[in-house]
């Protein structure tokens, strides 16, 4: 099944974190694949407790604002031939593309590429999260969950907290 976490609302990440967890409780092997995201985050502590069971790949990019540089879509256009050659090297029954819906919608990650990986990643459990998943993923997905923000403290001008928010 393909799950879509989306959104304005907090809690994609998090939940995509929760079923990874629930997976290596259950003895399922995860690849946990972080686009955009680079800095230390308190769940890849814990995934460090589980080499056997869970495998992550950051594909560090930086934020992005505007149109991506040409240096961050180098970046990600080698990762995901380096994650391609994984997923056809490796058996996982759980992957997460975490922020893949960010990638697409800043340009870094083009449909084609996306739809390459969703393809690749058929014999898995697969589980996408980011805001505004495109309307031909929430079509293609089994289940999609949208996080609606109803309020939220950043917007009074609290930071990310850690462990938290990261």
């Amino acid at each position: 099944m393909i799950h879509v976490y989306t959104g304005d609302g907090k809690g994609k990440t998090t939940a995509a974190v929760g079923a990874t967890i629930r997976a290596i409780g259950n003895g399922l092997k995860v690849f946990f694949v972080q686009f955009i995201k680079g800095a230390h985050t308190g769940e890849l502590e814990i995934f460090k407790n589980f080499p056997e069971l869970i495998e992550v790949y950051r594909c560090s990019t930086g934020f992005v604002y505007g149109k991506p540089e040409p240096s961050q879509i180098n970046v990600v256009m080698k990762c995901i031939q380096e994650i391609e050659i994984l997923i056809k090297k490796q058996h996982y029954d759980l992957i997460v593309f975490d922020e893949l819906t960010v990638g697409l919608n800043t340009g870094l990650v083009s449909k084609e590429q996306a739809q390459k990986l969703i393809d690749l990643a058929r014999d898995a459990e697969l589980i996408i999260t980011g805001r505004e998943a495109p309307e031909w993923l929430i079509e293609r997905a089994d289940l999609v969950t949208e996080m609606k923000k109803i309020k939220h403290y950043f917007d009074i001008g609290i930071k990310a907290r850690r462990g938290i928010e990261y």
